[in-house]
């Protein structure tokens, strides 16, 4: 997924860009933002244009800064354009970056050789004279007690992630907490939760081929994988990058704070005993992480037998998720009862959904137009929306493409619906930092509506008499109420909850309890989307533009 690789170049040159980086680190957090970057780029004498190109190339994830391998990249992508190569987004790739020198950079040895007598003094900026605190990873120990107890220094903020971070401490969380959106909405976020790799969630019926589809991108199988024409993935499972091969119980990894899966244990053990992570070393899982699901079954019988609220734990996924694959085969277009509500539980992050028509090499060219138009047809359904979802149609397995069924042209089509597919999927690790932003965006509002309606529900309780009587025809005109707040404060009605679902979790509280509105929660929050997102993006953008 990276253009570089450190172990591209010579233990030699890593040890010079080793020295250039902890140079151009003024602040020693191991992150070179745009204030540094324009100050040591500056160096290689290119045009502004020619280092946009670089920045944009080098920090691929668009984090707003470079760690030590976007650094290497950046400076092999300089000496590369100083050599007079015009950049462009696979010059890594196709050029040989072991005979390749460091760049000449003007002037850089003697700052360095200056700058290290100074070096047992205070750290100086370099235009000499700037004492600059040394950062502290003071991310780490945000969600501490203590953390909330003072405000988060803005030179602690390296990344748009760790802005999110303060951000959501200083102004979201205590909305969260004085509402209670934890316990109706969503858990509180953790620090795992902003620094989790991008994750894909695959749903479907049993036999259509999700744990296949996971074994083919890797290529090869993850412990603890098993595959047959019969249900076999009895359990979620997450694939993810480790050390090496194994499978850790589903009740230990939801208790590691390095992990974000904390948020699980609100299903229980019934669920926990029927999820497990899977781990194993892979360039791939370095980048993203797999969500591999039990497949959905038809038929009421067998939804019941379900000790876990199978709906709710998707819906869980779906909301960490950057990517949800639908998996359907010609031969399982139906859909039941069960897939139709997670389907339904899945609603507000329709942008996240694609849909695979896998093992289409089973049918032959005709069969697969009707197979198509009768998939669209059964999503219409369900959906309810006028757009056209985007489906992927082939074979993702393997084994070569059937041609004998579906012939020259069948097997052409499933070659480019694979390309596109998997350009999706590359895309993911690049846009993570958008979606990051994207899904705290959407809570941020979610979490204020959640805030007007219980101040709301407190609103309309008696002071006195009548408490329980009150309370019953409130959550009864449940539905009434929803369309007086909305009303009343201009807010749009796509926004609000799932009534029946507040209303089921309302039950076991009293409304008296709630807090009343507190005007200066929410203008803090209004101000956090207003004007703090919008600095902390214009201040990790590239620095070149």
């Amino acid at each position: 997924m990276e253009i570089g690789s450190i172990s591209s170049c010579s233990k030699e040159h890593q040890n010079i860009y080793q020295e250039w980086f902890s140079f151009a680190d003024s602040d020693g957090d191991g992150r070179i933002t745009g204030p540094d970057a324009i100050k040591f780029f500056s160096m290689s004498k290119l045009s502004r244009g020619e280092l946009k190109q670089v920045w944009a190339l080098a920090d691929t994830k668009r984090q707003g800064y470079l760690g030590f391998a976007e650094f290497v990249s950046s400076m092999q992508l300089v000496a590369l354009a100083q050599a007079g190569n015009e950049l462009s987004p696979d010059i890594l790739k196709n050029s040989d970056l072991t005979s390749l020198s460091p760049p000449e950079m003007e002037g850089l040895d003697a700052l360095i050789v200056k700058s290290k007598p100074l070096a047992k003094r205070t750290s100086s900026d370099f235009n000499g004279g700037i004492q600059i605190q040394p950062v502290s990873p003071a991310s780490s120990q945000w969600f501490s007690s203590k953390s909330s107890q003072k405000k988060i220094p803005l030179t602690a903020v390296t990344s748009v992630v760790d802005g999110l971070k303060k951000l959501y401490i200083e102004k979201l969380k205590p909305l969260e907490v004085t509402y209670r959106f934890n316990d109706f909405v969503s858990p509180l976020l953790t620090n795992s939760d902003f620094d989790a790799k991008p994750m894909v969630m695959l749903l479907g019926q049993y036999s259509t081929g999700k744990t296949t589809f996971i074994k083919h991108l890797l290529r090869t199988s993850y412990p603890g994988a098993h595959i047959g024409p019969e249900p076999t993935t009895d359990r979620f499972v997450v694939v993810m990058s480790g050390p090496d091969e194994r499978t850790v119980p589903g009740n230990t990894i939801a208790v590691q704070a390095d992990m974000p899966f904390s948020g699980l244990t609100s299903f229980g053990t019934a669920f926990l005993s029927k999820f497990e992570c899977s781990q194993m070393p892979h360039p791939l899982l370095e980048h993203i992480t797999f969500v591999d699901t039990p497949g959905v079954l038809s038929g009421e019988k067998q939804r019941t037998q379900r000790s876990y609220n199978f709906t709710g734990v998707t819906s869980w996924f779906a909301a960490k998720c950057d990517l949800i694959l639908l998996l359907f085969d010609p031969h399982k277009l139906d859909i039941s009862d069960e897939f139709k509500r997670v389907i339904g539980s899945l609603r507000g992050h329709d942008d996240k959904i694609r849909v695979v028509l896998n093992k289409a090499d089973q049918v032959d060219t005709q069969q697969l137009m009707r197979v198509y138009g009768a998939l669209m047809w059964s999503l219409g359904k369900v959906l309810n929306t006028p757009e056209v979802m985007r489906v992927y149609i082939g074979s993702f397995n393997d084994k070569p493409v059937n041609e004998s069924a579906v012939g020259p042209l069948g097997k052409e089509l499933f070659e480019r619906e694979q390309d596109d597919l998997l350009a999706d999927l590359k895309d993911i690790p690049k846009k993570a930092c958008d979606r990051r932003i994207n899904e705290f965006v959407k809570r941020a509002r979610a979490a204020k509506i959640h805030a007007y309606i219980v101040s709301h529900l407190k609103k309309e309780m008696p002071a006195m008499m009548g408490k329980a009587k009150a309370q019953q025809r409130l959550t009864d005109n449940l539905e009434g109420e929803f369309a007086k707040i909305q009303r009343e404060y201009h807010l749009p009605p796509g926004d609000f909850p799932n009534v029946e679902h507040f209303r089921e979790v309302l039950g076991g509280y009293s409304m008296d309890k709630f807090e009343k509105l507190k005007p200066k929660m929410i203008q803090a929050v209004d101000d956090m989307l207003g004007y703090d997102i919008p600095d902390l993006l214009k201040n990790f953008r590239n620095p070149y533009e």
